[in-house]
């Protein structure tokens, strides 16, 4: 139950924090591309990419030290947790010094990956810099601070700061935008934000748990252990970087600043809405790890399939919706010259479902800290996304880049993952059982999005009313088809017992359902 509660609390607050953060950053595309133009867009696109690549010197360090954090947690150790923490600050002092050089070092290579179509105006390498330097400051100050956040599962808090901070951020920026239409000015304030909100939040953190200070000096054994998670985490890392962030930079190189935005724009969309299922994923991951150490194997394997279930549910919807929303939205945002052919709509849709399928597997093998065991996976998935960009792009432009992502994914990532959670974590044998179950909801949810889209389809009124009609029509009928499919099944009983807990019982929904049942 209490494991249950704080994911709850997490995920209620992640989700606020994720829809305002995704609403804010919305305005501010639109505002830079009304002001500053679309090139300017891609070209903020790609530093953040440039960027993110550049953060794989964090080598999956928090989440290593957040998992070596569960066990003192749990024992009550501060003594161990203060210690952790030491190492954390000591690690992240580094890590940002580290980000800081390789930043100066691929500096040079800026040219090469921007295809000529850069904003007069502007110096690309200042930006950079700028960019670089955002960057560096969040490791500077006090990041290590989140880490009893996370472990303890009260990352709400930060969610609650970041809300705040990140209003009073984009609010100047749009300012920034509107009268000096000065991009600099607009990175600028970018930086000083990041700083007052690290600095905020290591406020809140000592006054929430004032008894745990960076203070005394792990065993030797104990850091060679977290060195060896952080090396076998940094494979992670290099697969989930690159796969989100390297398209980015051979759209660039290969198409122009002008592809990138209009890929970016629809990526955007696409990614917000995973990150409303990431957050979830985030806010289980520790309840998912005691359980896997407190639980049988039984009880795990049952809650995987719960899980599965759910998010192949909210998969097909969210599919649908895609499928019959995203070109009347973007004719509305952006116009019909900003816009793809609906066959890439068709790809960034199958492309989601693989992600949040891909995504679901990874929260088990991180939070059973399947690490060392994994470490060759993500290498391999990232190194096949680069080749399959590299000979798809020439040929097939965007489609390219999605369907790059999309095959290995299918054909690497997805396979070692069952592979290593059903040899390491559960047993070989659930792995027949698991599979049928997951190939059913996938049918499901691709047969509930053809239809969806059939309907849509023949829907074209104004361009207002189309994107309301149709907004209806994808809640409606993927949802109706997964309750009648699963009405009398066990996963739809599991599922409404489940949010019954999440909701202490308020509302009685597992009798509901049974009275529905016998009528």
């Amino acid at each position: 139950m209490e494991r249950t509660k704080n994911a709850t609390k997490n995920m209620l607050f992640g989700w606020i924090l994720h829809c305002y953060n995704m609403i804010l950053p919305f305005i501010v595309r639109t505002v830079m591309i009304y002001t500053l133009g679309i090139q300017y867009l891609g070209l903020n696109s790609l530093f953040v990419s440039i960027i993110t690549v550049l953060n794989l010197a964090e080598l999956g360090v928090g989440n290593a030290m957040v998992f070596s954090m569960y066990k003192p947690i749990a024992e009550n150790d501060e003594d161990k947790i203060c210690k952790l923490m030491n190492l954390y600050k000591l690690y992240y002092r580094i890590i940002g010094i580290v980000i800081c050089v390789l930043g100066i070092i691929v500096s040079p290579f800026l040219k090469y990956i921007i295809k000529s179509d850069v904003p007069q105006d502007i110096n690309i390498y200042i930006l950079y810099f700028l960019n670089l330097a955002l960057t560096v400051s969040s490791y500077w100050l006090f990041s290590y601070k989140s880490s009893l956040l996370y472990a303890f599962q009260k990352r709400y808090i930060e969610s609650k700061i970041i809300m705040v901070v990140n209003t009073i951020k984009t609010v100047l920026q749009l300012l920034s935008l509107y009268f000096t239409k000065n991009y600099y000015i607009y990175i600028i304030i970018a930086i000083v934000f990041q700083i007052i909100s690290n600095i905020t939040i290591a406020i809140f953190t000592n006054r929430y748990f004032p008894q745990y200070k960076a203070r005394g000096m792990l065993e030797k054994t104990e850091i060679k252990d977290i060195n060896r998670k952080v090396k076998d985490l940094f494979t992670a890392q290099i697969s989930t970087t690159f796969i989100g962030q390297v398209d980015t930079i051979i759209i660039s190189a290969f198409l122009g600043l002008r592809y990138l935005a209009i890929y970016q724009n629809y990526f955007y969309i696409l990614s917000s809405v995973r990150t409303l299922i990431t957050v979830a994923f985030h806010s289980c991951i520790a309840g998912i790890g005691n359980s896997i150490i407190v639980e049988s194997e039984e009880k795990n394997i049952g809650d995987l399939k719960k899980l599965t279930f759910i998010v192949c549910w909210i998969s097909g919807v969210c599919m649908s919706c895609f499928l019959g929303l995203y070109q009347p939205f973007m004719k509305i945002w952006v116009g019909e010259e900003l816009m793809l052919e609906y066959g890439a709509v068709i790809s960034f849709s199958l492309y989601f479902y693989v992600l949040e399928i891909n995504q679901l597997l990874s929260v088990y093998k991180e939070a059973g800290g399947l690490w060392s065991k994994d470490k060759y996976r993500p290498l391999a998935t990232a190194v096949l996304n680069i080749i399959l960009n590299l000979l798809l792009v020439k040929h097939l432009g965007i489609y390219g880049i999605i369907f790059a992502t999309f095959i290995s994914m299918l054909v690497v990532s997805i396979p070692w993952l069952f592979q290593n959670l059903f040899t390491e974590l559960f047993s070989k044998k659930w792995l027949k059982y698991y599979l049928k179950k997951l190939f059913g909801y996938t049918i499901i949810s691709l047969i509930s999005a053809t239809i969806t889209t059939i309907i849509c389809i023949n829907i074209n009124l104004g361009d207002f009313q189309t994107l309301f009609v149709r907004m209806i029509i994808c809640v409606l009928v993927p949802n109706i088809i997964y309750i009648i499919v699963y009405f009398k099944k066990t996963e739809m009983e599991e599922l409404i017992n489940l949010i019954d807990v999440m909701t202490n019982r308020r509302f009685n929904l597992i009798n509901i359902l049974k009275r529905f049942r016998k009528e």
